[in-house]
């Protein structure tokens, strides 16, 4: 996994989690991407931007009664694309099963995604708190 600090760029953006977060959250990407050279029509980036809108998609319907801000962070190198979202909604999904099954809904498209591009996808608990976030990394 790419070290965030060794990827040369990188945008955080904080957003009230309520209407209009993922349009905001996926245009800010698409516009970060562009300033940071990565062709559009990158196969990579079609589903990145799903996977974007899903994570936060997610934020919205389900952490916004605890969370009223939801973070994303976007960063970019060479080689990899990295992508993660924070809420302060103290559930932490699991994006795999005891039985290594999928979940269901939006988080299976997101692993399904991740994993189809060659990528990894992680969820971290805050260290300070209830929180977490959802990393997702793919390959450019």
């Amino acid at each position: 996994m790419t070290a965030l600090g060794a990827l040369p760029h990188r945008h955080v953006l904080t957003l009230p989690t309520g209407p209009g977060a993922v349009r905001l959250a996926r245009e800010t990407a698409e516009r970060a991407l562009a300033e940071w050279g990565v062709d559009a029509a990158h196969p990579a980036v079609g589903p990145a931007l799903l996977i974007l809108s899903e994570l936060v998609a997610n934020s919205v319907r389900h952490a916004a009664g605890v969370s009223p801000q939801t973070t994303v962070v976007y960063a970019a190198g060479p080689d990899c694309l990295v992508l993660a979202v924070h809420d302060r909604h103290p559930h932490r999904p699991r994006l795999f099963g005891p039985d290594g099954a999928r979940p269901p809904g939006g988080l299976a498209t997101v692993v399904e995604l991740t994993h189809g591009l060659g990528g990894t996808a992680v969820v971290r608990g805050d260290a300070d708190g209830p929180g977490k976030s959802v990393w997702i990394t793919l390959p450019l």
